[in-house]
């Protein structure tokens, strides 16, 4: 048997194979920012995953960053989420929902209220930002008070409850990729002097308080969290991002959760960046204990070499699994890929979405 068509079994869930499809954002929401039958169709074509991780879904308002991102935080949000897990379940799947608040990564034209982001400071980001009336640059967010903290936490503890009445079978916080939990533990970014910056150890307290709330609010074994510990997005950087990270991660040793999710960073980032890591999985292999889940730049042999030399539980395939519905088949026939279009990832209809064939 292929070694990642073998089942998984761990503390928290048994899979029927090792393949993870990752948290892919799509924009394809309907009316409140609810998911549709559309979207809950896109999700059981792809039910044969071990593990599907939906798309990032805002806990709040506030935490939306993007046009026409699905929320987790509003009845009619959960009535619509319930229609993709039970597609998914029928399928034979399990699928976790990807919780996720963006922090500073966003604009007065994303925010309901036309208010601005908030982050850990009032700290800009770079560039310029996607909104419904295209893109325009970015706003100096406001600085959390360490009331606004609190009531954050408390909003991912409730969307993680809302999410397990909504069928899923666990939460998957977003640590990564630039949003707020990656903002806080970000010196170019956190520029705090309370308890919620600073040190490692205060930079650390917002994610690993997020972590707890949901553990707290749903159980260890159905809490996950993705982490970057190499990444530069959005200008985030780090004096030392090797201790951080270490110190990160071995504290989430202690909440013995259903697994962490690594993201291999972009090479070409970090062509003047020598202090940061250029390969995260093995070397967080040997500080995080629990299921490990690692990400992006993967193809199948190189997925099966990361198990094999035990590295890593589980691969997670994102663009792959966009245009293979069927991936699993795929690799268990040793059948060729569909492209996929890039020009259909965001926005749209049935086009790029649930359109992708599968083997005859």
């Amino acid at each position: 048997m292929k070694i990642l068509n073998q089942t998984f079994e761990s503390v928290a869930f048994t899979l029927n194979n090792r393949f993870v499809m990752a948290p892919l954002t799509r924009q394809r929401a309907g009316i409140g920012l609810a998911p549709t039958e559309l979207n809950a169709l896109y999700y059981a074509q792809r039910a044969s995953a071990g593990l599907i991780i939906s798309e990032a879904s805002q806990i709040s308002p506030r935490g939306q960053g993007y046009p026409n991102t699905p929320g987790i935080y509003s009845a009619e949000q959960i009535s619509g989420w319930k229609r993709v897990t039970r597609a998914v379940h029928e399928g034979g799947g399990k699928i976790f929902i990807q919780l996720w608040h963006v922090g500073r990564h966003s604009h007065p034209l994303i925010q309901l209220d036309g208010g601005l982001p908030v982050g850990p400071s009032a700290v800009k980001e770079p560039g310029l930002i996607t909104t419904a009336s295209g893109k325009v640059e970015t706003v100096t967010p406001h600085a959390l008070t360490i009331a606004e903290i609190h009531a954050t936490i408390a909003d991912y503890a409730q969307a993680a409850r809302n999410a397990i009445e909504a069928g899923f079978d666990g939460v998957e916080i977003h640590g990564a990729n630039g949003y707020l939990v990656d903002q806080f533990l970000s010196d170019s970014v956190n520029q705090r002097t309370d308890a919620y910056g600073g040190t490692i150890e205060n930079k650390s307290r917002f994610g690993l308080e997020v972590v707890a709330a949901v553990v707290d609010a749903i159980g260890a074994d159905k809490t996950g969290i993705r982490i970057s510990p190499s990444g530069t997005n959005f200008g985030l950087l780090n004096r030392d991002p090797v201790a951080t990270f270490d110190y990160f991660i071995d504290e989430l040793n202690a909440f013995n959760l259903a697994y962490i999710h690594l993201i291999e960073p972009v090479l070409a980032s970090l062509e003047n960046l020598p202090f940061y890591l250029k390969k995260v999985t093995p070397h967080y292999r040997k500080i995080y204990h629990g299921t490990l889940i690692t990400s992006a730049g993967y193809d199948f042999e190189s997925a099966e070499k990361v198990v094999l030399e035990g590295n890593a539980d589980l691969v997670a395939f994102g663009k792959q699994f966009i245009s293979n519905p069927d991936l699993v088949e795929r690799y268990n026939r040793g059948a060729g890929l569909n492209a996929f279009d890039i020009a259909t990832f965001y926005g749209g209809a049935e086009a790029g979405y649930t359109d992708y064939p599968a083997l005859k």
